[in-house]
């Protein structure tokens, strides 16, 4: 799957993300040179982590019949040793349902083994960027 970043326009720093049929702006915040028009990357980047948990969260409980209602997953960022090689995410989660506190527990294991927290912690990911 391909996914694509376009400049919306020759002026300002938004861009226009193409993934499938959904368009996202995403832009830089007004601290980094932008005009806040959008989720900047890193917020992008955070946001996979709180959407995979919170699904793998969802279709886990489905899958065994647990009585899920809201799910609710926050992702506080701290960025502010990235330059040194630390990018710290504090996520939390809320689950509402008629759960036992041994269900509680289990869907806090099964989100902290989502995909994409496991992308982030175990997998090297390897980049290449060609000039076409």
């Amino acid at each position: 799957m391909t996914l694509t970043v376009r400049r919306d326009g020759v002026t300002g720093t938004r861009h226009i993300l193409k993934i499938r049929a959904h368009e996202i702006p995403v832009d830089a915040s007004p601290d980094g040179g932008g005009a806040d028009a959008g989720p900047s990357p890193h917020d992008l980047y955070d946001a996979s982590l709180a959407a995979c948990k919170a699904l793998t969260v969802l279709i886990y409980a489905r899958r065994k019949g647990m009585p899920i209602e809201e799910i609710e997953v926050a992702v506080d960022r701290d960025d502010s040793e990235e330059r040194h090689g630390v990018y710290r995410l504090d996520s939390t989660l809320r689950v509402t349902g008629e759960l036992t506190e041994a269900q509680r527990a289990e869907l806090l294991r099964v989100a902290g083994k989502c995909p994409v927290h496991r992308l982030m912690t175990e997998v090297k990911t390897e980049i290449e960027t060609r000039l076409v």
